[in-house]
């Protein structure tokens, strides 16, 4: 008998244990099956706080002009991402404002919700036609871009102040099919394209931007815009007082034309590249306005 004691604690000892671990597992279940709901309702409550900060904002279509593409808004369009706006980048086919600006009409429609339409350079005659009658549109920030009136070409607007500019006496002209008499494609001589385009960027960045330069319709300079957006809709507009493109008076005369609120800085003709934190700020103001 004394022998068989020991043999019945051990026995006892053991399913106590194994008791105890089962209880202990089935504790930490329990806790686990309590916390979890309240860990994946935490989850879901941050996922749509995400998607109704996102969807506070307005969507940012960001237009480019001509001699230039979609990628000088890299910069912009990363910090206006990295901000919560949803950003679109359109490509321009840089055939003529009423063409481009039916074209860019079309493709905003497919947008739902409130829109913020920014422009550059040419791209503002486009954002200028687009805009006409499209509730959607809330405002309109021209970046160094042409805000043409009703009949006026782009052409006629770069006199406008009495400034002038070189561009033209720099162009290279190659034919397109299709090309109505007289027309051609026009890009800016790769020669000159740094000191024109682009003097505040380092050369090795203009130097691949002027072989990869998309051209303008040589039409487009002389072809009358439509009815304006701006006369409707609120505008912001960045004057850059170094651009050699479109001379600085004339970017003052159509701002003031339009009633913009306006920023002036010291850059080149593509601000959006050498001063992006600037150009994002006025997107933003614009969108809360």
């Amino acid at each position: 008998m004394k022998l068989r004691a020991p043999r019945r604690l051990h026995v006892l000892a053991t399913a106590l244990a194994a008791g105890l671990v089962g209880i202990l597992l089935l504790t930490g279940s329990l806790l686990n099956a309590t916390a979890s709901p309240s860990t994946q309702q935490t989850k879901s409550e941050q996922a749509r706080t995400a998607d109704l900060h996102s969807a506070a904002k307005p969507t940012v279509v960001l237009v480019h002009g001509a001699f230039a593409d979609s990628s000088g808004w890299n910069a912009v369009a990363g910090r206006l991402l990295d901000a919560g706006y949803p950003v679109l980048a359109f490509s321009n086919p840089l055939r003529g404002p009423l063409a481009d600006g039916a074209y860019l009409r079309d493709f905003l429609a497919t947008i739902e919700g409130p829109i913020v339409l920014v422009g550059h350079s040419y791209g503002g005659a486009v954002i200028t036609n687009a805009a006409t009658g499209n509730p959607n549109v809330k405002s309109l920030v021209y970046v160094t871009a042409y805000a043409p009136d009703e009949g006026e070409s782009v052409a006629a607007a770069n006199t406008l102040g009495g400034g002038h500019t070189e561009v033209t006496d720099h162009l290279v002209l190659r034919p397109f099919p299709g090309a109505a008499q007289g027309d051609a494609d026009a890009y800016i001589d790769p020669a000159h394209y740094h000191r024109l385009f682009a003097q505040d960027l380092p050369q090795a960045t203009t130097r691949i931007m002027a072989v990869t330069q998309r051209p303008g319709a040589l039409a487009a300079l002389v072809t009358p815009s439509g009815p304006p957006a701006w006369k409707t809709i609120p505008s912001w507009y960045l004057v850059a007082n170094q651009d050699r493109i479109i001379p600085p008076e004339a970017e003052r005369a159509m701002a003031a034309r339009a009633s913009s609120t306006v920023v002036q800085i010291n850059s080149s003709h593509v601000a959006m590249m050498s001063h992006p934190d600037i150009v994002v700020k006025l997107i933003r103001d614009a969108a809360r306005g």
